[in-house]
């Protein structure tokens, strides 16, 4: 089932601070990551932006590395804002899906 852009969109810098927390790694690897993850539909055009607007916001470094198999790679480096950012938006998006939880679960009365 494919994801809805939208709420995709909204939630993306929560994982991508999440991944290059779990571990430093570059763009494309940072794709293949999330479509691992079961996000298939992501592509390159989201996840490059947000990785520019996490560096530039300071949630994010980079670094090159050589590559053995072409150009270097700009690895992104999750900096102690980030950090802060991303246990920040966990906590905001686990109060968010609870509440989202709770109207869902509702039952009206017939």
């Amino acid at each position: 089932m494919a994801h809805d852009a939208q709420m995709l969109k909204g939630v993306l810098s929560l994982l991508l601070l999440r991944l290059v927390g779990d571990q430093d790694d570059y763009g494309y690897a940072l794709v293949v990551r999330l479509r691992e993850a079961g996000f298939t539909e992501l592509t390159e055009g989201s996840v490059y932006p947000a990785l520019t607007r996490l560096e530039s916001a300071g949630l994010l470094d980079s670094r090159l590395v050589r590559s053995a198999s072409g150009p270097a790679r700009k690895y992104y480096v999750l900096t102690a804002a980030g950090q802060s950012e991303g246990t920040r938006a966990l906590d905001a998006w686990t109060t968010l899906t609870a509440n989202v939880d709770h109207v869902l679960e509702r039952r009206n009365p017939a």
